[in-house]
C-alpha cells in the first residue's frame, strides 16, 4: 500500500537523519487523504483541516467560539439588520503577490453562491434556509457590503464556519478558464506546495503572510509560521501512526481517538493533550425508513442504549455521555439539555410490541477510518440484540458511507458531526426538509419554526428558552441518538512546541514548532 511506503520511507529518513523536523518540516499524519482542496466543496473534516491553513474568510472564530473579524478590520451592522459592511484590512496579500481587493471579495462570494460551484453551506444562505443573501457589492476597493433579506443573528457564525471553508477568499487564478476548480490561491499563512493523492499533502510558510498582531486566537489572532513547510502523511492505520509518532518520522497526530492516546500515554517522548470540544458522535434514524418511520421504535432504540456506558468504554472515560444537540462545552448546554434519553431495556419489549416489530433486521452502517464511529456501533450493536432488536454491522469506506449520509441512504448509521459553535448551528446541521437535502435527519416543521426563531433573536435568555424546546421536542422525536461530544486528542513528540487542541477539534499549525 502507498501509505506503507511511505510510512518506511519516513521512518528511514529519520534514522539518518534525525527528528523529522531538523530540516524545517512539520509532519503531521492524516487517518485519509483529503477530498478537495476547493474551501467548503467535497469537505470533510479532514479537508477543513488543511484548507483552513491555505485560505481566511471576512471572519473567524476566536478560541472561546465568538466571532472576529479576520480579513475584515471591522464590521458594521445596519440598525434594521439587512446590511452588513465589511472594511478589509491592508497589506494583505494572495499567495501569487497580488493584493487583496474588495472587488476579490465579491468574486469569491459570487463564485460560492453559484449553485454550479457546489458549496456546501450554499443552502444556509440561498433562501432556502432562513437567510438569503441577496446581493455583495464592492462601492470602494476596501469596502465590502452583504445585504440578506431578513434579520438574523447568525450570518457572520454561518461565514466562519469550518464545513464551509471558512467562505475563504481566493483569487480569481484559483480556477481555471472554464471556471473549474484549479488550486487554492488564499491569503493564509501556508500555501498549498504539493498534493500527492493517496500519500501526502505539502504546505509551505507564505513569506509575505499579514498577520494580525498578538498571540493564536482560534482562526483570527496571531499567525507566526515557525516551520518552512508542513507535510501531512496519509496513514490509515492508527497503530502505524503511532508506531511513527514514537520513532520519530512524523511529529503530530492530527486526528486521534481515544483507543489511539491509551498506549501513546505511556510513552515519555510522546505528549498527549486533549480539550472538550463541540463535535458529535451519534446514530443518525432514518425516519423515512419503512421500520424506523414508526416513532415508538426509535424510542425502543433509545431505551435500549446505555449512552453512558459506550462514552465511557468508547472514549477512555475522556468525555461523560451527551444526548444534547447542545454540546456540553456550550453556555447553553442547561439543566434541560442534561435531561437525556431514558436507558431502561426492560421495557424495550413492551415498547417494541407496541410498535409492531416482528423482527426485522436493522443495519447499522459504520466505518473503520474514524474509532468512534466503529467503536459505538460494536457496542450498540451488543445493546440492542441483547434487547431483540436484529442488527447487522456494515462497515463500509468512509467516503462510500458519506456519500449515502448525503443522500439519505441508510437506516441507521454512527456518525460524527465536526464542530459547530453555535447550538443554532448544530441544530441546523440535522434539521431541514428530506425533500430537499436529503442528508438532513431530523424533519419536524414546528421543530424548524423554533430553530428559525433562534437565528433571529440575540438577547440569551430568549435562545436559551428556544434550544430548551428544541431539546425537549428531540428526545420526544428521537430522529438520532446522541451519544457524547468526541474530544479533540493532540499526540505530538515531546520536542514539538506551541500545538494545542481546542474546541474546534481542528489542528492549527502556525505557531508550531520544535524546540
Amino acid at each position: 500500500m502507498r501509505w506503507e511506503r511511505l510510512l518506511a520511507a519516513a521512518c528511514a529518513a529519520a534514522m539518518l537523519t534525525g527528528p523529522a523536523s531538523a530540516a524545517g518540516t512539520l509532519k503531521v499524519s492524516l487517518n485519509a487523504d483529503i477530498r478537495s482542496s476547493s474551501p467548503g466543496v467535497n469537505r470533510d473534516d479532514n479537508t477543513d483541516g488543511v484548507v483552513l491553513h491555505v485560505v481566511e474568510g471576512l471572519v473567524a472564530y476566536r478560541e472561546d467560539a465568538s466571532i472576529a473579524p479576520l480579513l475584515a478590520q471591522s464590521v458594521e451592522t445596519s440598525a434594521d439588520g439587512l446590511t452588513y459592511t465589511f472594511r478589509l484590512r491592508d497589506g494583505v496579500r494572495f499567495h501569487n503577490g497580488e493584493t487583496l481587493t474588495a472587488e476579490d471579495v465579491v468574486w469569491s462570494w459570487h463564485r460560492y453562491l453559484d449553485p454550479k460551484t457546489n458549496w456546501r453551506c450554499l443552502p444556509d444562505l440561498d433562501g432556502r434556509g432562513r437567510i438569503k443573501i441577496e446581493s455583495v457589492t464592492a462601492p470602494d476597493p476596501q469596502t465590502v457590503v452583504f445585504k440578506v433579506n431578513r434579520p438574523t443573528a447568525l450570518l457572520l457564525a454561518t461565514m466562519a464556519r469550518t464545513d464551509c471553508g471558512g467562505a475563504g477568499i481566493v483569487h480569481r487564478s484559483s480556477v481555471n478558464a472554464d471556471g473549474s476548480w484549479r488550486e487554492p490561491v488564499g491569503t493564509g499563512p501556508f500555501r498549498l506546495k504539493e498534493w500527492k493523492r493517496g500519500e501526502a499533502i505539502v504546505l509551505e510558510r507564505f513569506k509575505d503572510y499579514a498577520s494580525l498582531p498578538g498571540p493564536m486566537d482560534g482562526y483570527t489572532g496571531g499567525k507566526q509560521v515557525l516551520v518552512d513547510e508542513v507535510r501531512y502523511m496519509i496513514i490509515p492505520d492508527a497503530a502505524a501512526a503511532g508506531a511513527a509518532l514514537r520513532a520519530g518520522a512524523i511529529d503530530v497526530i492530527a486526528n486521534a481517538s481515544a483507543t489511539d492516546v491509551k498506549e501513546l500515554e505511556k510513552d515519555p517522548k510522546v505528549v498527549v493533550a486533549a480539550a472538550p470540544t463541540m463535535s458529535i458522535q451519534a446514530f443518525l434514524l432514518q425516519t423515512r425508513d419503512p421500520l424506523l418511520r414508526n416513532p415508538k421504535m426509535r424510542q425502543a432504540i433509545a431505551m435500549a442504549l446505555d449512552t453512558r456506558a459506550i462514552a465511557e468504554a468508547a472514549t477512555e472515560g475522556k468525555a461523560p455521555a451527551n444526548n444534547s444537540v447542545v454540546p456540553t462545552a456550550s453556555p447553553f448546554h442547561g439543566p434541560v439539555e442534561k435531561q437525556g434519553f431514558t436507558y431502561a431495556p426492560d421495557k424495550v419489549k413492551a415498547l417494541l410490541a407496541e410498535a409492531g416489530y416482528k423482527g426485522e433486521k436493522i443495519t447499522l452502517i459504520t466505518n473503520k477510518r474514524y474509532p468512534d464511529c466503529y467503536d459505538t456501533a460494536v457496542l450498540a450493536q451488543s445493546m440492542l440484540q441483547a434487547v431483540g432488536i436484529a442488527v447487522d454491522l456494515e462497515v463500509i469506506e468512509w467516503g462510500t458511507q458519506l456519500d449515502r449520509y448525503l443522500a439519505g441512504k441508510y437506516q441507521m448509521m454512527a456518525f460524527p458531526y465536526s464542530a459547530r459553535l453555535d447550538p443554532s448551528l448544530s441544530f441546523d446541521a440535522l434539521m431541514g426538509p428530506k425533500e430537499t437535502e436529503p442528508r438532513k435527519v431530523w424533519d419536524n416543521p414546528a421543530a424548524q419554526a423554533l430553530l428559525a426563531r433562534s437565528m433571529e433573536v440575540a438577547d440569551p435568555a430568549q435562545r436559551q428558552q428556544l434550544f430548551d424546546q428544541l431539546h425537549r421536542q428531540f428526545i420526544a422525536d428521537v430522529p438520532m441518538v446522541v451519544l457524547y461530544n468526541i474530544p479533540d486528542f493532540a499526540p505530538y513528540a515531546k520536542g514539538v512546541q506551541g500545538y494545542k487542541p481546542w474546541v474546534a477539534s481542528k489542528p492549527r499549525l502556525w505557531g508550531v514548532g520544535r524546540g
